[in-house]
């Protein structure tokens, strides 16, 4: 029993899966979320997480098992695949009955953001368009905390773009370590049709507009703390990659470069956290 529920917390994904649910959690108490409003996002978030992992890992399970991932439970057989696809579906149906303690329109947008991931891995991750889950899901996530709200205010337009941009970086710096095994397996989505130095850019690119988007937004004239998460966003990323090429030098793979995009995700949060500009 221990060994199946450690496979499973292991595939879904934990690290970005927590990264996402803190971000989510601390843009609700900058929202004006009550405590009780910023557990129904946590919640809400933290499933839909789990169940976009768990969903990644049962679909990914043969290509994985073909390239030797032994660090992806299913293909290492620490978990079974059918108990992973359970599980996904569960959370994938909680998902929404969670949201739908909040408001009614705000379970709708977080429901479409499920969706959207969801079709990533299937069939959308193998086509020019593999970003286009990925803007729209970040995207929700903060429609959904602002819609969250009594009242269901709109949610401001830069933040949603911020978002967008954020997440479309981070699908070209996830897919990085990826790219010579997804060839093996015949996965061509759009990092793997730009190459490595243009999905590098690409999220160099995306991660810099996220940041000015968040920092240019709100009313008011941009602050010093600003202007720091902007240089932070183009350091970090080139210190992430400088320590990518080091580790995959030396082991073959390295997810460096998507931790700083995990890394400038929630430097970005602790900046609207800071301003307390959203809405």
């Amino acid at each position: 029993m221990w060994r199946t529920v450690l496979g499973l917390v292991k595939a879904s994904h934990p690290e970005p899966g927590l990264a996402v649910t803190t971000v989510a959690g601390l843009l609700a108490v900058a929202v004006g979320h009550r405590p009780a409003g910023t557990v129904a996002v946590v919640l809400t978030v933290l499933s839909s997480q789990l169940a976009v992992g768990w969903a990644n890992d049962a679909v990914d399970a043969g290509r994985d098992a073909t390239v030797g991932r032994t660090d992806k439970p299913v293909a290492a057989g620490a978990v079974g695949r059918r108990t992973v696809l359970v599980a996904a579906v569960l959370a994938a149906l909680a998902t929404p009955l969670l949201a739908l303690t909040t408001t009614p329109v705000a379970a709708l947008c977080y429901t479409v953001g499920l969706v959207s991931a969801l079709l990533y891995d299937w069939p959308l991750k193998s086509t020019p368009v593999s970003v286009l889950p990925y803007a729209v899901s970040f995207g929700s996530l903060p429609a959904f905390v602002v819609l969250a709200l009594p009242g269901a205010p709109t949610p401001p337009l830069w933040l949603v773009v911020a978002a967008a941009c954020l997440g479309a970086g981070a699908h070209f710096a996830n897919v990085l370590p990826d790219l010579a095994d997804d060839a093996r397996t015949g996965v061509r989505g759009l990092p793997h049709r730009l190459g490595a130095t243009g999905s590098r850019l690409a999220a160099a690119g995306l991660l810099l507009a996220a940041t000015v988007a968040l920092v240019l937004g709100p009313p008011g004239p941009p602050s010093w703390v600003g202007w720091s998460a902007v240089a932070a966003a183009v350091a970090v990323p080139a210190v992430g990659w400088y320590a990518g090429r080091a580790a995959t030098r030396r082991d073959g793979r390295s997810v460096a470069a998507f931790r700083a995009v995990l890394v400038v995700a929630l430097i970005d949060v602790l900046l609207l956290v800071a301003s307390g500009r959203v809405v």
